[in-house]
């Protein structure tokens, strides 16, 4: 093991004595018989300015380099201002979970954006591009957050032991395995959103976190959930997840299929009229090879 690794490994150590005392009290809140009888409370989470202000934020990394920046865009998930949202919204998926990458920095950042799934002001809408899910703040945030639970689920995990990397050695991979209970705590209790958008984003968020040992009696109490909400969507997305993870769990899939226009990207307009259409972010831009 490298100096920087053994650094990396006793980072994440600090941090997972800090989570702790989360982990413990999601535990405690989820004691009953599972979904059947409501969502889970997310009460086990800090308050998401404790956590900005008790994280060592200089001694966690995301994909370009100390994670110094980052809890200036967590705080600006709940901007007034839509572009500000936005551009905290891209700083997620483009530094703090780079190409569904898992870094010391994305597990703190997963637990603030649990905390505030609650926040009204997550209800407004964030900037969307051509192939983003609809709906408003709080369903991409969920979307996120699935994101960050595929990256450590079981098929992913499976994968980096075959490339002879086992995840028990990436701290980031540990950590985040580490606080799936806690995350979906958080992303249950939106099962009841009053938007359709922010429903579906939390039941398909949930199917990866559901690999935990810990969890998996919450399985068959979600699969109503994948059959009346997600496999009948009309976001082939859904369709595919939902039918997907019911195999997975052993359900019966019959009559369920993934209903998907063939064409679907020859269809789409294609305008490249201009140049000046052409836009890069930041991060995008950094990682063009020339």
């Amino acid at each position: 093991m490298t100096a920087k690794d053994e650094l990396a490994r006793r980072r994440y150590e600090n941090l997972v004595d800090r989570l702790e005392g989360l982990l413990q009290a999601s535990d405690r809140r989820d004691n009953g018989p599972g979904l059947a009888g409501g969502p889970l409370s997310p009460a086990g989470l800090s308050h998401p300015d404790a956590l900005l202000a008790e994280t060592d934020w200089g001694s966690l990394e995301h994909a370009y380099g100390t994670a110094e920046d980052t809890p200036a865009h967590l705080v600006g998930l709940l901007d007034t201002d839509q572009r500000v949202r936005s551009q905290a919204l891209d700083h997620l998926h483009y530094s703090v979970h780079h190409q569904n990458t898992l870094y010391t920095a994305t597990i703190p950042a997963a637990l603030y954006v649990a905390g505030i799934l609650p926040d009204p002001r997550t209800a407004r809408p964030v900037d969307k591009e051509r192939h983003d899910l609809p709906g408003p703040l709080r369903a991409a945030l969920l979307g996120w957050l699935g994101s960050v639970a595929d990256a450590a689920d079981d098929e992913t995990g499976a994968a980096m032991r075959r490339f002879g990397f086992p995840p028990e050695e990436y701290p980031p991979f540990v950590g985040i395995c580490e606080i799936r209970p806690v995350l979906f705590s958080a992303v249950s209790a939106c099962f009841d959103d009053r938007d359709p958008d922010v429903r579906g984003a939390a039941i398909a968020a949930c199917i990866p976190m559901l690999d935990d040992p810990r969890l998996h009696r919450h399985r068959k109490a979600l699969v109503p959930q994948l059959r009346e909400t997600l496999a009948v969507s009309t976001l082939w997305q859904y369709q595919e997840r939902a039918i997907e993870a019911l195999a997975a769990w052993g359900e019966d899939t019959s009559g369920l299929e993934v209903r998907r226009e063939a064409f679907e990207v020859c269809h789409e307009p294609n305008d490249t009229s201009s140049a000046a259409d052409w836009v890069l972010s930041p991060s995008d831009a950094a990682d063009l090879p020339f």
